[in-house]
């Protein structure tokens, strides 16, 4: 397992902490996520061999919010 932590700009409840959440966890190969509103920023545990950065990028940024 990998871990990442992306920087996501424009999250600011916990409406948006689940939209992110939800994103992620439907992406195969996500097995953690962890959401922290204060900072900005998104930890997340994976498997490289089933999912990419930039899946989890792309899921994030459908949901409407900015991956820096």
């Amino acid at each position: 397992m990998q871990q990442k932590t992306l920087e996501v700009q424009g999250m600011t409840c916990g409406h948006c902490k689940a939209s992110v959440e939800g994103a992620l966890n439907d992406l195969s190969g996500v097995s953690q996520v962890e959401v922290n509103l204060d900072n900005g920023k998104v930890d997340i545990t994976y498997d490289d061999t089933k999912v990419t950065i930039k899946e989890m990028q792309e899921a994030v940024e459908e949901q409407g919010y900015e991956v820096v």
